[in-house]
């Protein structure tokens, strides 16, 4: 398998954002908005750092820009482990299982 590029690094950080920006308006408990908001507020660190190269390097192999960001594999773990119970809608709850697994993949 081949390295993913920045661009679809980009691209998966950018989907998984949305769909974690629906997870959280759709918790209920102040403290699972709390763990989905510090993986939000990590991504974002991240996709602006990646924002910040040309054009040109996005076809180049991804790799982590921001020091912060060897957290998110253990906070997507984490969030994987509780999933169930801070997100209740089916349909987000499988599309962030699929994205999880996409972002993890970033980091292997």
């Amino acid at each position: 398998m081949s390295e993913p590029t920045i661009a679809e690094a980009c691209n998966h950080i950018e989907q998984l954002l949305s769909v974690l920006d629906n997870a959280y308006w759709e918790a209920s408990a102040i403290s699972h908005k709390d763990v989905i908001y510090s993986i939000i507020a990590l991504l974002h660190d991240e996709l602006a750092e990646l924002a910040k190269l040309s054009v040109q390097d996005h076809g180049m192999p991804y790799e982590p820009v921001n020091a912060e960001f060897s957290e998110i594999k253990t906070k997507l773990s984490n969030l994987r482990k509780v999933m169930d119970d801070i997100v209740l809608r089916v349909p987000t709850s499988i599309q962030l299982d699929r994205l999880i697994t996409q972002v993890t993949a970033l980091l292997n």
